[in-house]
């Protein structure tokens, strides 16, 4: 199991930010769910966490690929990209991070 820091701990009890069609935004199951691109990753290896966004559990099934809701990987990247985006903008605005 990977040493957790602010970041990760920060999405405990959050809203989820991937936001899927079919998101009940359950956030007692809310983790830091790693984007995963080549050449920031690997076998074993998660990306650091600046390349994560808030998830709920369904949604972390679905990008992860454990669960199928009927939308096309490429578009399930999309969301999870974008909810990244929307999980740094709300860990600048906290100030957990210096923009």
């Amino acid at each position: 199991m990977s040493r957790q820091d602010r970041l990760t701990r920060a999405a405990r009890g959050r809203d989820c930010q991937v936001r899927l069609p079919g998101c009940m935004n359950d956030t007692q199951t809310v983790v830091l769910a790693h984007y995963r691109m080549a050449g920031t990753c690997g076998v074993g290896i998660k990306p650091n966490n600046l390349q994560g966004a808030w998830c709920c559990a369904y949604c972390h099934d679905a990008v992860d690929g454990r669960r199928d809701i009927g939308i096309p990987r490429t578009e399930l990247r999309l969301y999870h990209a974008e909810g990244a985006f929307r999980t740094i903008d709300l860990l600048i605005k906290e100030g957990i991070l210096c923009p």
